[in-house]
């Protein structure tokens, strides 16, 4: 067992993102008293084999409260009620990175999604625009002397000048 060799393991019971398409998508796990019994034996077995925790998501909330009392690691909830040990969101949920769709358990705390494309587009103007990045605020100088030398060095070289920008 992974447990037996030392490394640490938390178990994952409910809907299983890599088992997504096997459990029907993004659905609710053990609505029916059969499935929730499936589920109570998972999270013993679970434990059994030496799991420090386990994440139990989308499940009904009675059958996370039942979970969380009968186990004695504790459970990360995620769509699972609030009767867990504790909780998780995914954080680009939460922020709302992601409008097309958020799961229904999850409360969007922030709408940073649209703070993000309009703060890109206000970027990508002045970018098209020139006026950024600004200098002095954004850019990097070079003493006077060393440009006067680096303009020399530059139409001598290259037959062009460079005067732009010179500052203290």
């Amino acid at each position: 067992m992974v447990t037996q060799a030392g490394l640490p393991v938390l178990g994952h019971i409910g809907l299983t993102p890599q088992r997504l398409y096997q459990l029907g998508g993004f659905k609710v796990q053990g609505k029916s008293a059969d499935q929730a019994m499936h589920l109570i034996e998972d999270a013993v077995a679970v434990e059994a084999a030496g799991a420090f925790g386990m994440v139990v998501e989308c499940l009904p909330e009675p059958v996370a409260n039942a979970i969380t009392r009968i186990v004695s690691i504790p459970t990360i909830g995620i769509g699972s009620g609030s009767g867990t040990s504790g909780q998780v969101l995914v954080q680009q949920d939460m922020l709302g990175l992601f409008p097309k769709f958020t799961p229904k358990f999850c409360k969007i705390y922030r709408n940073l999604g649209e703070e993000m494309t309009s703060a890109i587009r206000e970027y990508a103007a002045e970018v098209r625009s020139r006026s950024y990045p600004a200098s002095p605020e954004h850019t990097y100088a070079m003493p006077p002397d060393e440009h006067e030398k680096f303009a020399k060095l530059l139409e001598r070289n290259f037959g062009t000048q460079d005067h732009a920008g010179i500052t203290e």
